[in-house]
């Protein structure tokens, strides 16, 4: 679950879902470079100790070169042309399949930490291993199990994408702490004006 904040200043909780929906929080091009939060290595190796593959396993020891920054940047962009397609129910462009399928070379390497004897990543966990298991996450959207249930919030003024990982497949909200909760107000207030 992420923390977020809103243009007004208002925290919300917001779960994306998966890896890669929650690699587009950091930042992207366009309108969301205003958001951008990995401006150097070291500032993406320590997002990447809070995300979701660490809810796994504990991210200690990233490593993340210039070049596998802007490696990781550009399948971000790519992430923002693909999601959406995807929400929409229209097919991502070749060029970018293409992107996702060439990043899936390494990925970080569990192990078993013998002091703890619980899942850990062998050190050190790299760029390009990062990017793999983004591009892996992002592949299993497109063409796995998950396929079909990437959305986009309901609400007008709200961009954020999501994983619909409820039973029923029909999940409008970013948050309904957020999106959810402002749109019950407003139907509430419509149906009192209308009485």
């Amino acid at each position: 679950m992420v923390s977020g904040t809103d243009a007004q200043g208002e925290r919300y909780r917001f779960d994306p879902g998966s890896l890669s929906l929650e690699l587009l929080l950091t930042g992207g091009p366009g309108p969301y470079e205003r958001y951008e939060i990995a401006h150097t290595p070291s500032a993406l190796a320590e997002w990447f100790t809070g995300s979701r593959l660490a809810l796994t396993a504990p991210l200690t020891d990233v490593r993340i070169r210039p070049a596998e920054l802007t490696a990781l940047k550009e399948l971000r962009d790519t992430l923002y042309r693909v999601a959406p397609a995807l929400a929409r129910g229209e097919r991502p462009s070749d060029d970018d399949l293409a992107l996702l399928n060439s990043g899936t070379a390494e990925i970080p390497r569990p192990l078993v930490d013998p002091k703890t004897r619980k899942l850990a990543w062998a050190p050190p966990v790299t760029g390009k291993q990062l990017l793999g298991a983004v591009a892996r996450d992002a592949i299993g959207l497109v063409a796995g199990e998950r396929s079909g249930r990437v959305r986009e919030c309901s609400a007008d003024d709200c961009y954020l994408l999501f994983l619909d990982t409820s039973r029923s497949g029909n999940r409008r909200w970013c948050s309904m702490e957020r999106c959810g909760n402002r749109a019950k107000i407003r139907a509430s207030r419509a149906r009192t004006e209308t009485a």
